[in-house]
C-alpha cells in the first residue's frame, strides 16, 4: 500500500519540510464527510476493471464544506488503488494545491490486480502518513479494522458489523460509532496545548547545552564539582560529562530549584530493585552490567520522592512496562532509495517501494531490559498521548560478550549490559506534528540516529514529571 504514496510523498516533500505535517489538522470528528461523493463515483471508480480505472484522468472535486480532494488511480506490483486525496493546507487554512494521499481525511481503496478483489480501505485521520486506520474484508456481512501508528498496531482485526461493500459508501463517523470503545480516537487527536511544559523544559535545557562538554566518565557531584564517576576524583582541565553524568545533570536541573542541592553520585550507583542472578553477581565488579539501569532508576526514585511522594519511588510506579500494541510491522532497512527530482530538492532521497512488510509479534516489556528499540517510536507516541508532561530516561542494553583473545581464547560470557543512557522527550509541536527530542552525552541528537545506532538492542524507560524551573 505504501508504494502508492511514494511518488506523491516525493512531490510534496519540499512543502512538508517547510510545514509540519499536522499543520492545520482538525479534530478527527470534524473531518468533512465525503460519503456522498463516494456514492456518486462508486460504479465508475470502485467497481470497474483495473484497465478502465487506470485509464481515467485524475480530477479535483470540491466537497459541500469547501474542502477539495483529488480522485486518482495508482498501481504497484500486485495491487491498484483509487485514492481520494485531500488537499494539504497551509498557514491560514488555504489549500497548498498538493494532494499527497495522506493529508487529513484522505481515503484509499486498494484491490488485487490478480482478480480485482478488495483488499483494504485506508483512512488518514491526521496529516501523517505513519498514522491511519484500515478496514479489511472479513466475511460477507462483516469487515475488520486495524489502528496503526508508526508501524505498530494499537488494535488489529477488530470485527466491524458492516460488510466491506457497504464501507465503500458509508459515512466514516457512523462506522466509528459502531466500533464504540474499540475505536481509540484519542490516538488521532493530540492536543498541542498538553505539551507546553515539555516545550518550556526543552527550551531551557537547550539554552544550557552550549556550556557543556563531553568527558568520559564525567559528572558533576553534589558540591557542583566536575569529577569522575568511578573514582569521584576531581577532573583536571576543562570539566565534562559522559552520558550518565549528563542525565544526572538534567535531573539535577529539575530538582535543584526545589531542594537547593544536587544529587549525590554514590547513591545513584547503588543497585536498585531485583535484577541479576547468582550468575551475573560474580561479574558485577568486573563488567558492571546493570550500571545504566541502576543509575536511571535511582534518578527516577529521587525525582519522584522530591516532586510527588516516596510512594512513587518504586519501579512499579515510575518504570514504563505496558506495551499497548498487538503487532509490529517490520520493514526492510536495506531497501534502495530513489532521488527526488532535482527541481524539487537536490540530494534528498526517499525510500523506494519495497515488498509488503511482514508482521511480527513483539514480546513487549522484558524485565530489567525494557523494550526493543524497533518499537520505541510508536511506544513513545502512545505515551505522549496518554501521559503528556513527562520526560523519559532511557537505558540502552544488549547481550554483550568481549571477543576471544590469545590470553582468553573463549572470550568472556555474554551478559546483558546497560551501557548507555539518554533523555527522551516525546511531544506534539504546535502544529500537531509528533516529535521525539533526544538529549545524550552533553548534546541534542536526532531520534532517527539514536534508533539506527542500536539495532536489535533494548531500551529500558523510566518516567519523570516535567517541572517548570530548570537550573542544574
Amino acid at each position: 500500500m505504501d508504494s502508492f504514496l511514494k511518488a506523491a510523498f516525493a512531490l510534496t516533500l519540499v512543502c512538508v519540510l517547510r510545514l509540519p505535517l499536522g499543520a492545520l489538522d482538525l479534530p478527527s470528528a470534524a473531518i468533512e464527510d465525503d460519503s456522498t461523493l463516494r456514492i456518486s463515483i462508486r460504479d465508475e471508480w470502485f467497481r470497474d476493471t483495473e484497465d478502465r480505472i487506470m485509464a481515467k484522468e485524475a480530477g479535483i472535486q470540491t466537497l459541500p464544506g469547501g474542502g477539495r480532494l483529488q480522485i486518482r488511480a495508482e498501481r504497484s506490483a500486485g495491487e491498484f488503488a483509487v485514492i481520494l486525496a485531500r488537499e494539504l493546507t497551509g498557514p491560514g487554512g488555504q489549500g497548498m494545491g498538493t494532494f499527497p494521499g495522506w493529508a487529513q481525511g484522505s481515503w484509499v481503496y486498494v484491490r488485487s490486480r490478480a482478480d480485482g478483489s478488495p483488499l483494504r480501505i485506508r483512512v488518514f485521520l491526521r496529516s501523517d502518513r505513519s498514522t491511519y486506520i484500515q478496514f479489511r474484508p472479513l466475511d460477507g456481512a462483516r469487515s475488520q479494522m486495524d489502528l496503526v501508528v508508526y508501524d505498530a498496531y494499537i488494535s488489529r482485526s477488530q470485527p466491524v458489523a458492516v460488510s466491506f461493500e457497504r464501507l465503500l459508501s458509508m459515512p466514516l463517523e457512523t462506522v466509528y460509532a459502531l466500533m464504540g470503545e474499540n475505536f481509540k480516537r484519542r490516538y488521532f487527536d493530540p492536543d498541542p496545548e498538553n505539551y507546553r511544559d515539555s516545550l518550556l523544559f526543552m527550551s531551557r535545557l537547550r539554552r544550557k547545552l552550549p556550556e557543556l562538554a563531553f568527558r568520559d566518565d564525567g559528572a558533576v557531584d553534589a558540591r557542583g564539582a566536575y569529577v569522575f564517576i568511578e573514582t569521584l576524583k576531581a577532573q583536571d582541565g576543562k570539566g565534562g560529562l559522559n552520558c550518565s553524568g549528563f542525565v544526572k545533570w538534567v535531573v539535577d536541573g529539575i530538582l535543584r530549584p526545589i531542594t537547593g542541592r544536587r544529587l549525590d553520585i554514590p547513591a545513584l550507583k547503588a543497585p536498585f530493585g531485583q535484577r541479576g542472578s547468582s550468575y551475573t553477581a560474580i561479574w558485577e565488579d568486573v563488567r558492571d552490567p546493570f550500571f545504566g539501569l541502576d543509575w536511571t532508576r535511582n534518578l527516577a526514585a529521587q525525582a519522584w520522592t522530591t516532586l510527588r511522594s516516596s510512594a512513587y519511588a518504586v519501579p512499579e510506579e515510575f518504570e514504563v512496562r505496558d506495551w499497548p500494541f498487538t503487532q509490529l510491522i517490520y520493514r526492510s532497512e536495506s531497501a534502495a532509495a530513489v532521488p527526488v527530482p532535482d527541481s524539487l530538492m537536490p540530494g534528498v532521497r526517499v525510500p523506494s517501494p519495497v515488498p509488503a512488510p511482514a508482521l511480527k509479534d513483539y514480546p513487549g516489556y522484558l524485565e530489567n531490559s525494557g523494550f526493543g528499540v524497533e518499537g520505541l517510536q510508536p511506544l513513545l507516541y502512545t505515551l505522549a498521548i496518554d501521559e503528556p508532561g513527562y520526560i523519559y530516561l532511557a537505558s540502552v542494553n544488549d547481550e554483550i560478550g568481549p571477543p576471544a583473545t590469545a590470553d582468553n581464547p573463549r572470550g568472556l560470557p555474554r551478559l546483558r549490559q546497560h551501557f548507555h543512557v539518554a533523555v527522551l522527550v516525546p511531544y506534539f509541536d504546535r502544529y500537531g506534528g509528533f516529535q521525539i527530542a533526544v538529549f545524550e552525552s552533553a548534546e541534542e541528537t536526532r531520534f532517527s540516529r539514536f534508533r539506527a545506532r542500536y539495532p536489535g538492542h533494548n531500551v529500558n524507560l523510566v518516567r519523570i514529571p516535567v517541572e517548570g524551573a530548570f537550573d542544574p
